[in-house]
């Protein structure tokens, strides 16, 4: 759950030209080099999940993989209130959410 503030600091999603950007066979636009050595340079292509660092939520100390954001999903919806910023979206005073 984010605030309308909010969700203009949402990464956008751009679609690529398909044809230059994701071939492998082509040298220009961010393609293969002649003689490239893809042992050696497909590793700093790769995301590793493990080595960004991750802020915890505020409430549950769980880790955030959104960036920007100071309480995870499950925690906002739970307490009716923005992700990014904490600001109260819902009144959640009648709803009937267990507690895990």
């Amino acid at each position: 759950m984010v605030c309308e503030k909010c969700e203009k600091k949402l990464g956008k999603v751009i679609t690529p030209d398909p044809w230059k950007a994701g071939a492998r066979n082509t040298t220009e636009g961010g393609g293969r080099k002649i003689n490239e050595n893809k042992a050696l340079t497909s590793a700093k292509v790769r995301y590793n999940p493990m080595a960004g660092n991750f802020a915890p939520c505020r409430i549950c100390k769980q880790k955030i993989h959104q960036a920007g954001s100071h309480y995870c999903q499950q925690c906002a919806y739970k307490k009716g209130i923005c992700a990014m910023c904490g600001k109260k979206l819902l009144d959640v005073k009648n709803y009937r959410q267990s507690s895990t």
